[in-house]
């Protein structure tokens, strides 16, 4: 919403919006653009602002007074956030829609990066802060727009997900695994959703695939288009090779259709963010036009710094570092702190982790987070996120996860406050002289900003 906000601000549109609880990094770039941020919402003010149009983000629902105002006064059209970028923005572009469970937001950066760098004037949507381009939304001038597609549904008087209004040229299957547990069923019905997805693509269009996933795999075939296969295989048509992973960052060779396309060295870890960079190089490839991907130099590629929120160094010093991290699913936090292993082979690793997602804040994923947080030394729970709207049978139960946990040897522990977290965690790093010690806060919203008090106090 809020570097969509950017766009509409950019073609000349008056923009403003209503929020709780807006928070920087976005909040500072949408004021410093011009946009005012209302906090909370009122059906008065709303009707004083008189606006053309209204646009509904999916995270209201029936009850909320400007909603029930925008209904009741049928003269204001209003739109879901999908719905306007199809109409508003997309228009005529190329776009390049980037699907998937995790790395939606640094495959995106990636793909316009490389456009970008290689003056193609792209345009973007990105739901994040790229940390080499001039801001996560750019309306660009040429053909290619890049755009996360994400599964989650469009508004609440549209229960498609957003991804079904984005008109997919080239289409980028990352990877597919159950989440979003308030709007899917199970795996099948997430797996239905991206069935509809790939139904709109054209004869003209290509699906890139990450051929190493089974539940992606289970997708095809899709007949009616193209479709490139990119992983680890020897069968794929683009090959990831030789992935190596350290202290100063990880290199990996691609190969296209058995000959080498490029070496990559950059500061980025994980196998995670090597598939980024493949997607992201096929991606941009085909939307220059090549007929042969490799003819794309991807040398810029070792200049890429990633996207903020993603393993962000809040604090280093010889023996202690403070990191931040956005991922909130099972397998994107296994990834990452296989990451900071690879960075960091020496360190005590103690990842903080709150539950706040709508899927992370109920039980459905227990093992798996327990399974992804036991790759840690110690692991501190926050508290669940708005855990009152939870049934106590259908929430998190973070007590049994950290004993769990410790049955597995490690040090773990709940939190009923995230201030109690922080308290605990200052206290076990002053005892331990914060020797070689790495730690680590896993939230896809602010934490409280605790990670930002201890890095402060520090």
């Amino acid at each position: 919403m809020g570097n969509t906000a950017l766009l509409l601000k950019a073609q000349g549109h008056q923009v403003s919006g209503s929020d709780l609880g807006a928070y920087p990094p976005m909040s500072d770039m949408l004021v410093g653009a011009g946009i005012e941020i209302f906090e909370g919402f009122s059906k008065q003010r709303l009707s004083e602002l008189k606006p053309d149009l209204v646009v509904i983000g999916n995270v209201m629902s029936r009850g909320n007074e400007e909603v029930e105002w925008v209904l009741e006064n049928r003269e204001v059209s209003y739109r879901s956030l999908p719905q306007l970028l199809r109409d508003q923005i997309l228009g005529q572009r190329l776009p390049i829609v980037i699907t998937g469970t995790h790395g939606k937001t640094t495959t995106a950066t990636m793909t316009a990066f490389l456009l970008d760098r290689a003056g193609a004037e792209p345009g973007w949507l990105i739901g994040g802060l790229p940390r080499d381009l001039k801001s996560g939304a750019h309306l660009g001038s040429g053909t290619a727009f890049v755009i996360e597609g994400d599964e989650y549904d469009s508004a609440f008087f549209d229960k498609r997900s957003k991804f079904i209004h984005y008109c997919p040229q080239i289409a980028v299957l990352n990877n597919l695994e159950f989440d979003h547990a308030d709007i899917f069923r199970d795996l099948q019905d997430v797996q239905r959703s991206f069935q509809h997805f790939l139904r709109l693509m054209p004869r003209s269009g290509t699906v890139l695939l990450n051929g190493d996933d089974p539940n992606l795999e289970a997708l095809m075939p899709t007949d009616w288009t193209r479709v490139i296969r990119v992983g680890t295989d020897t069968k794929h048509d683009l090959q990831l090779v030789n992935f190596i992973d350290g202290p100063k960052g990880s290199s990996f060779e691609l190969h296209w259709q058995g000959a080498l396309w490029a070496q990559v060295d950059w500061e980025l870890h994980g196998l995670f963010n090597a598939r980024n960079g493949a997607m992201a190089a096929i991606a941009a490839a085909l939307a220059q036009g090549y007929k042969d991907p490799k003819a794309m130099d991807l040398s810029c590629l070792t200049q890429f710094r990633g996207v903020q929120r993603r393993q962000d160094v809040l604090y280093e010093a010889d023996t202690l570092k403070i990191l931040e991290d956005f991922a909130h699913h099972p397998t994107a936090v296994s990834g990452t702190i296989e990451a900071l292993r690879a960075a960091h082979p020496k360190s005590h690793l103690t990842v903080c982790f709150e539950p706040r997602s709508n899927t992370a804040t109920r039980a459905v994923f227990r093992e798996a987070f327990t399974e992804a947080l036991g790759l840690a030394d110690t692991v501190y729970l926050g508290a669940v996120h708005r855990v009152e709207h939870i049934p106590k049978e259908d929430r998190l139960d973070t007590v049994q996860m950290a004993e769990d946990l410790c049955v597995r040897g490690l040090t773990a522990a709940a939190f009923e406050s995230n201030e109690a977290l922080l308290k605990t965690l200052k206290e076990t790093l002053d005892a331990s002289g914060r020797s070689h010690s790495v730690v680590v806060f896993f939230t896809n919203g602010s934490f409280e900003g605790i990670q930002h008090s201890l890095a402060g106090a520090l």
